[in-house]
């Protein structure tokens, strides 16, 4: 076998077995693979390369080690056996225990599609003012047309009472008309700082606002993001059109991940993320600032 041939070999068995390169490399130090010693040593010194390249492979470095805590199956304090628990049941005494809780738990799964306004007039004094751009109007109906090719079953449409939220809703909302899906206004949902970025930003400090937004921001997650109410059926689609910085954080909440994070995450206009949560109380980020259903020159983050 040649030297070229014994190298390949190594090579393409050296990120599984450190003992290999070097039971080759022995080999060829002693002449087995027909080249004189003198060649031999040079070759060696080659081999000696090639090891000292590979990195060591111990499980540590290998296997991440958990990290923060485990998942909290009651983050949204509606796990069914958290309900019951403690609590005396109404049952009779013949009806299995077990059957209370199991009327309590939820049975159908909740998507909800967070939408970020379209592109506004950043220059305007008063929201009133900052309403949609023409370029704004157009990633709307981009988006619009993008939910009803979905062809999902909308249940309702939740939209910030910010000017420019609302119009976005307006917009999106004709493309869907054929569902009666209602429009819904809702405070809560007003743009805001939720909680102090970590790492921190030197060119925005709305210290003032954290304590009020992120209770009011708080309040709207509280409020929407949740698991079904166990009367629910069938499986839900509902969209929340809304802003950036709600979205961030509610994305960060529903996933467990810090809070303080949300900032690290950038949202296109008009983008579409979505959650699901299951009955289970699990929760999972199907799409994050999603836009690619619009022309690239149509793309802004605003």
């Amino acid at each position: 076998m040649s030297y070229r041939r014994t190298l390949k070999l190594v090579c393409g068995f050296a990120g599984g077995s450190a003992v290999l390169v070097f039971a080759a490399a022995a080999a060829d130090s002693r002449g087995y693979f027909g080249e004189q010693r003198g060649e031999a040593a040079r070759r060696w010194s080659r081999f000696a390369v090639l090891q000292a390249a590979q990195p060591a492979w111990t499980p540590a470095s290998h296997t991440p080690a958990p990290t923060g805590h485990s998942w909290d199956f009651n983050w949204d304090k509606r796990d069914p056996s958290a309900l019951t628990n403690g609590k005396k049941t109404s049952a009779p005494a013949t009806e299995d225990p077990s059957s209370e809780q199991d009327n309590s738990k939820p049975k159908a799964t909740r998507n909800i599609l967070l939408i970020r306004h379209s592109q506004y007039n950043l220059s305007g004094s008063s929201d009133k003012e900052r309403i949609l751009t023409p370029l704004g109007r157009e990633q709307a109906e981009f988006t619009g047309q993008r939910l009803a090719a979905l062809g999902l079953k909308y249940d309702v449409m939740i939209h910030s009472s910010m000017a420019r939220a609302t119009e976005t809703a307006n917009i999106i909302s004709k493309h869907l008309s054929g569902l009666g899906v209602d429009l819904v206004s809702c405070d809560l949902l007003r743009e805001g700082a939720p909680i102090e970025p970590v790492p921190p930003v030197t060119h925005w400090k709305p210290d003032a606002v954290y304590h009020e937004d992120g209770a009011r921001i708080e309040a709207a997650f509280r409020r929407y993001i949740h698991r079904a109410d166990p009367k629910q059926k069938e499986d839900s689609y509902e969209i929340i059109v809304c802003h950036a910085n709600v979205i961030r954080y509610f994305v960060c909440r529903a996933l467990q991940f810090p809070p303080e994070g949300w900032l690290r995450m950038g949202l296109n206009n008009g983008s579409i993320t979505w959650l699901t949560i299951r009955p289970s109380g699990r929760v999972a980020l199907r799409t994050l600032g999603d836009a690619g259903f619009m022309p690239p020159d149509k793309l802004t983050r605003t």
